[in-house]
């Protein structure tokens, strides 16, 4: 394979190459792709946002998320099935009369974010506690759905 076919550059600008800038996004990009490719998916970084993490056990599923600047009373939680929705809002910085603002690249404005869950939970039981900007959401598993274990009778 050719190197212009890799990068999608071809000869030309001053450098042979086209500008360096242009080389630079081409390079991160291929390896932001071979990342993507060979990382264990546990660790692959969030492309959606609110960014969570989901802990499984036979009892019961913690997530939890990172939500700095977000008010408890503008998140909205729920559950159906085996699927957890998350819905809120961030309010931007307002620059003050004298500021602009150069460079911007905190979220702000309203999110959703729906997890798929590993199995049933119990949508009665489900807590919800946020502080410091993390927000942990517990969901008890199903009676009904938790392993059962089988005694082995002997004759």
């Amino acid at each position: 394979m050719l190197l212009s076919e890799l990068t999608g550059l071809t000869r030309g600008g001053r450098h042979g190459w086209g500008s360096y800038d242009t080389v630079q996004n081409r390079l991160r990009q291929m390896q932001e792709e071979l990342q993507r490719l060979f990382s264990p998916a546990a660790e692959r970084p969030a492309r959606e946002y609110p960014a969570v993490n989901v802990w499984t056990n036979e009892e019961e599923i913690l997530v939890t998320s990172e939500l700095p600047g977000v008010n408890s009373e503008d998140l909205d939680i729920s559950v159906a099935g085996r699927t957890l929705t998350l819905k809120g809002s961030r309010k931007a910085d307002e620059a003050q009369e004298d500021e602009c603002c150069h460079r911007r690249e905190c979220r702000y404005g309203n999110f959703a974010r729906a997890i798929d869950l590993p199995y049933e939970v119990d949508g009665a039981k489900v807590s919800a506690k946020f502080a410091k900007g993390i927000l942990t959401i517990t969901l008890p598993r199903t009676e009904a759905d938790k392993p059962k274990k089988i005694t082995i009778s002997s004759n």
